[in-house]
């Protein structure tokens, strides 16, 4: 115990006063520095995650605004673009369900639902699509603001479409799509080839007649007019 009575002492010395006053003014100023600079690289982590997060929600929603746009127009649309449409929403689907928002995956199968939707209703002449874009892109804009509302009103919906379509108008609908596939293939299928000209010969080639050959009746009446003009012939004259 010496030597805490001998710590003790020093500590409580006079002379000592201003050394431990400058070290604890030192180990504080540390202490505060230290919290300081942590709670500040913590608030630039969390800006640049949130950044992020938002630029990641501005692509996804972004991408699957812009399939919609192209799912208005799909009967427009040749074989190839649509191959890659779908490809485009496929992706565009896998962005939303992997967001850092509360209720990804009922929005995605809300956006699902209306996208075929908007394929079914662009054979339909006259339809207007314009109001149909802009209330998806809005509604997905608010849920990207305000997710937990908007995930009860996306769930309304699917529940109220899942009561509303029975068997017989699922059917009816698929028979429709299909209807309209095959009326979408057959305008954008290949014309028949136009037929081959013989091998060796051009395209349009038309072989030419052969010449008349002349008729036996016509040189048998010829031979006979020239031994007639050698009989009529006069004789030639005596010589003087």
């Amino acid at each position: 115990m010496q030597w805490w009575n001998d710590f003790v002492t020093w500590l409580s010395a006079t002379r000592n006063q201003p050394v431990i006053f400058s070290a604890v003014v030192l180990i504080v100023a540390i202490i505060v520095a230290s919290v300081l600079a942590a709670w500040i690289a913590r608030g630039a982590i969390a800006r640049l995650l949130a950044q992020h997060d938002r630029e990641l929600k501005a692509a996804a929603i972004g991408s699957i605004v812009d399939a919609a746009t192209e799912a208005s127009v799909w009967n427009s649309l040749t074989p190839q673009e649509q191959v890659m449409n779908d490809r485009a929403v496929g992706m565009a689907d896998i962005q939303i369900r992997l967001l850092p928002i509360k209720g990804s995956s009922i929005a995605a199968d809300w956006a699902a639902h209306q996208l075929a939707e908007l394929k079914r209703t662009s054979a339909t002449f006259g339809y207007q699509l314009e109001p149909a874009l802009v209330e998806f892109r809005d509604r997905l804009i608010d849920w990207q603001k305000k997710p937990s509302r908007a995930r009860k009103i996306f769930q309304g919906d699917l529940d109220r479409w899942k009561t509303q379509n029975t068997s017989t108008e699922k059917n009816l609908l698929a028979e429709q799509d299909a209807w309209v596939a095959q009326q979408h293939h057959d305008q954008f299928a290949t014309p028949a080839a136009p037929a081959q000209a013989p091998t060796g010969q051009p395209l349009g080639y038309v072989p030419a007649a052969a010449p008349p050959s002349a008729s036996p009746s016509t040189e048998t009446q010829r031979l006979l007019d020239d031994v007639q003009a050698l009989e009529v012939r006069p004789a030639p004259l005596p010589k003087a």
